[in-house]
């Protein structure tokens, strides 16, 4: 793939009308392709705000117009689970892993002993017997390219390729380099705020059903540093480039209106809503056209707000700021080579009639027009549903699943409103006929009527409406079970109280809480596959294309998100991995098990960062040492004393304790430690105390 290509001196607006006339035609045709999905946006934001539509229809006798924000309480509550789930431990949920046969990289590799020095020996080495790696080696070697980066810190050392035999020092190439790039791109996610970032864009899904992260982009941090000097520290600020991400709304993007997902899109639109200071700020980013951006700071702004803009602003003012902002679009896509000809791009000489460009235009000025610079070529959006449309890019929010039961509750709230303000007050019917002609008929406390004289019966009569408030109110009750339902996401979730039928005992409010997972549990399914897994893999692109730093992170690698490994409840899963780890305890089991993982997992079942905590294989070696150095130093000091020695039993002239042979009973046989079913090891008794064969004897300790 071409090099993006400057193309700041050759830009004139005279010279591409058919790729601005492109770009705007494909902008036209994906707005009106995403027209029916803006007004069930539009009903989710309402809802969500307890606003009520334009289009709702009263009866001439309804006065209340009460809201009930059950919509608003089921999405902060979704949003607030789906949020604690991924990013409970402060930690991104991702992991890198080497494939199962990883390529250009060997899964393992050892440094080969001779026999002889095995034999005879500790199969597991000890320090100082030639099988340990000295840190630091540097001499020369070559070949080793299956090492993955780690050729040089093995240098001289005889490697072989395949797992290790008896007792050898064994490494693993394709995990280290997968532990080295997990830990870059964590580094990297932390140190641009990837999380809020992405909390943003999971809020809009949940609210809108669709949410979109753009990136990772090239962004160039300032590192603050400070050396020592004779005056004192002196300040040494650098710089350095890292991948960022940042969150795009569902209002500003224009995807392909016949894809149903990003792999599918032929080209996305981002439109940008800029004021001076930022469009005068796009002269210092790479590749834009100073002079055609001075051009249209000279003019004024040609941005019109959309139809729906003031309803999301809460702003009655249409076009209150048109003179002071700037339409600018963003295109990524295909686009016929003729068109990049035109305003003296080369193409690639295999594109076959066909490009992918990222081109900037605002009005009739081309502000930007390079080559798609990504390897391998890809369009750097994230599109993610909170529950997936299998036939559109857009996805089905919460406020769009419990439409109906809003307007149910709605509904009956307020017809209950409207009739305890009746049945709460007398109506009055009146006998015009019976009272003077002229009088106000208004009532209140001490009014008189003045009746016509002679004539009889009752001239005011108060009439008292039932009370039927209770029936409506148990219509709402259902509606809102209905949300329930439609959401699963039970009312119990958010903190309503007097929870009756099931959720009363606690098997059903384990069941209650049981669904409402499998359902969250869909929802981060959905975000691991369309929002985490292509977010990794974009950063590992990067890193693969960008990153001159790290040179020993490349492999046969893949990203695995790990957000519904966290959806159980974390005390059951805890439970469950305390029981594993215990089994495990077990030394004809513990081989099998990946013992750093498990205690990794759970560290992560405990809200616990297991980088804070859990060392890796090589710090594990160091502690190891460590404490076997403190132990041999405490056996000593638990010796028995000189002139102490144990009390023998009194029957049978042995030591008691754990240690102490055991007679056995009637009806049994002696048990067999040879495993040949007919003999014992050690024929005899224990040694006693004083006995030349007990290892307690005084004796041996006054050499």
């Amino acid at each position: 793939m071409s090099d993006p290509v400057d193309v700041s001196e050759e830009l004139n607006p005279n010279d591409a009308p058919g790729l601005i006339s492109l770009i705007k035609g494909r902008q036209k045709e994906a707005e009106d392709g995403r027209e029916v999905h803006e007004e069930r946006w539009l009903k989710a934001y309402k809802n969500f705000r307890g606003i009520y539509d334009s289009t709702t229809q009263y009866t001439s006798t309804e006065k209340s117009k009460v809201f009930i924000k059950i919509t608003k309480t089921k999405v902060l509550a979704a949003y607030g689970q789906i949020v604690d789930i991924l990013f409970a431990n402060k930690k991104f949920p991702l992991t890198v892993e080497h494939t199962p046969v990883p390529e250009g990289i060997a899964e393992y590799a050892h440094l080969e002993t001779p026999l002889d020095e095995i034999m005879g020996s500790d199969p597991y080495g000890y320090k100082g017997d030639g099988r340990m790696i000295p840190p630091g080696g540097t001499e020369a070697i070559g070949g080793l390219d299956y090492l993955g980066g780690q050729a040089e810190k093995y240098e001289g050392a005889p490697i072989k390729e395949g797992p290790a035999r008896m007792g050898e020092p064994q490494i693993s190439p394709a995990a280290e380099a997968a532990r080295r790039m997990e830990k870059v791109i964590h580094d990297q996610l932390t140190g641009t705020n990837a999380t809020t970032t992405l909390r943003n864009s999971i809020f809009e899904s949940v609210l809108l059903g669709t949410g979109i992260v753009k990136g990772p982009f090239t962004f160039t941090k300032t590192v603050h540093k400070w050396n020592k000097s004779e005056m004192g520290k002196e300040y040494v600020p650098y710089t350095r480039d890292i991948p960022k991400v940042e969150s795009v709304s569902c209002w500003d993007l224009y995807p392909d209106p016949m894809a149903t997902s990003m792999e599918d899109c032929d080209y996305v639109i981002q439109r940008h809503k800029m004021n001076r200071t930022q469009i005068r700020n796009l002269i210092d980013m790479p590749m834009f056209d100073p002079e055609a951006i001075n051009e249209i700071l000279s003019g004024g702004g040609n941005y019109s707000d959309k139809y729906y803009e003031s309803i999301i602003r809460d702003d009655n003012h249409l076009d209150r700021s048109a003179s002071e902002r700037f339409e600018v679009l963003e295109y990524w896509g295909c686009v016929d080579s003729a068109f990049m000809t035109e305003i003296g791009m080369e193409a690639p000489d295999d594109d076959l009639g066909q490009v992918q460009v990222n081109v900037w235009i605002c009005g009739n000025q081309i502000l930007r027009a390079v080559m798609n610079p990504f390897t391998p070529m890809r369009i750097p959006y994230q599109i993610f549903p909170y529950e997936i449309s299998p036939y559109q890019i857009w996805g089905i929010g919460v406020p769009e699943n419990m439409e109906d039961a809003q307007l149910l509750m709605n509904g009956h709230v307020r017809m209950a409103i409207d009739n305890l303000s009746l049945a709460g007050n007398l109506v009055f019917d009146v006998d015009e006929t019976s009272l003077v002609p002229g009088q106000n008929y208004d009532i209140f406390p001490g009014k008189v009527f003045r009746r016509q004289s002679g004539v009889t019966g009752t001239a005011v009569n108060g009439i008292k409406f039932p009370n039927t408030a209770g029936e409506n109110i148990q219509m709402y009750d259902k509606a809102r079970q209905l949300a329930d339902e439609e959401t699963g996401i039970p009312s119990i979730m958010h903190g309503q109280t007097g929870v009756t039928g099931t959720g009363r005992t606690a098997a059903g409010l384990s069941m209650l809480l049981g669904s409402a997972g499998l359902s969250i549990k869909t929802v981060i399914k959905n975000l691991d596959d369309h929002l985490l897994k292509p977010i990794g893999e974009a950063f590992f692109q990067w890193n693969m294309q960008f990153n001159m730093e790290n040179t020993d992170i490349e492999g046969d690698l893949e990203i695995k998100p790990k957000g519904v490994a966290s959806v159980m409840q974390k005390e059951v899963r805890s439970q469950r991995l305390i029981g594993l780890l215990q089994t495990v305890a077990n030394p004809m089991l513990a081989p099998f098990i990946k013992i750093p993982n498990l205690i990794k997992e759970l560290a992560i079942s405990q809200d616990i960062d297991p980088d804070s905590l859990v060392n890796d294989m090589d710090q594990a070696q160091i502690y190891a040492e460590m404490l076997k150095g403190i132990m041999q130093n405490v056996q000593p000091e638990q010796q028995p004393e000189s002139g102490s020695p144990q009390s023998p039993s009194p029957n049978t002239g042995q030591p008691t304790g754990m240690g102490a042979s055991q007679q056995p009973t009637q009806g049994t046989q002696p048990t067999d430690l040879t495993g040949s079913g007919n003999s014992t090891i050690g024929v005899g008794g224990v040694p006693a105390a004083g006995e030349s064969q007990f290892a307690g004897n005084a004796s041996q300790f006054e050499e």
